[in-house]
Order: C-alpha cells, then sequence, then structure tokens
C-alpha cells in the first residue's frame, strides 16, 4: 500500500504528460495488486495490513522549462530505487511460501514491480515514449493540469 499511495503522490506532482501516464499505469496495476492480496489473505482469513510509513516524494530539483522530462529525474529515479528495493526485499520469502497459486500470484506482483522499476528508470534517463511511440512524427506538447477536475 505503501508504493501504491507513493506513486498516487508522485503523480500528482510528475506534470510530464507521458511520465504521468507511465504513473497512472503502474498505479492501475498496483491496485490490481492489491486486491489479489486481500482476496488471498480473505482466503486465509486474515485482514490487509495498513501501510506502513508514507514514502515521501522527492523535491523537484531544478526548475526548468516547465514539463520538461529532465525536471523530475529524482522522483523518477527515487521510484525505480524504491521498487528494486522492494522487489529485493520480497523476493526470498515469496520463493518460501508452499501455496503454489499464492506463491505465482505472488511472482506476477514482483516481475510486474520489476517491469515497473524498468519504466521509470527509462522515464528517468529522459525516453518519453516509456509507454509506446506515437504515430504520424505528432510532436510531444502539454502536460498534466495541477487541479484536477472531481465532482
Amino acid at each position: 500500500m505503501a508504493l501504491l499511495e507513493r506513486h498516487e503522490a508522485g503523480a500528482r506532482v510528475v506534470s510530464h504528460y507521458d511520465f504521468n501516464n507511465a504513473y497512472q499505469y503502474v498505479i492501475n496495476r498496483e491496485e490490481t495488486h492489491v486486491a489479489w492480496l486481500q482476496s488471498a489473505l480473505g482466503e486465509l482469513n486474515a485482514s490487509f495490513p495498513p501501510a506502513s510509513k508514507a514514502i515521501p516524494v522527492p523535491e523537484i530539483a531544478a526548475k526548468g522549462k516547465k514539463g520538461a522530462p529532465a525536471t523530475f529525474r529524482g522522483i523518477l529515479e527515487d521510484d525505480a530505487r524504491t521498487l528494486a528495493s522492494f522487489v529485493d526485499r520480497w523476493r526470498d520469502r515469496v520463493a518460501g511460501i508452499t501455496h503454489a497459486r499464492h506463491r505465482i500470484m505472488l511472482e506476477v506482483v514482483l516481475g510486474e514491480s520489476r517491469e515497473h522499476q524498468r519504466v521509470f528508470e527509462q522515464a528517468a534517463s529522459g525516453m518519453e515514449d516509456v509507454l509506446g511511440r506515437r504515430t504520424g512524427g505528432v510532436p510531444r506538447q502539454g502536460a498534466v493540469l495541477s487541479d484536477r477536475w472531481m465532482e
């Protein structure tokens, strides 16, 4: 939960359109992971634990051109490091789980977390098309609004 909440906080700060889309993708998958975990814990009559302490979002170091990829490098690198640490911390514990279906589910969670790590690493390096390439040579433009419309 702490990772999901951290990525939601990061998405509120990272206004670069393509990078924010990457956050939306990661958040969607992590919400699915949480639902899987809740279901598995329910089968064991266990409750879902609260999130560990909040993972802070690093400050934006340089105020460059609005929405420029380099502006968000520190946040993206931090997300990649945090995900690498998460996978490293849980890999051996997951390998020791004897319930095959639950172990495989957790292996999928760790595998997708490693993929999310790569997405953040690529974005931190300045690669803007982390979720796919634009067709027709359309230039990148625009940014995510800081205030979202809500009812």
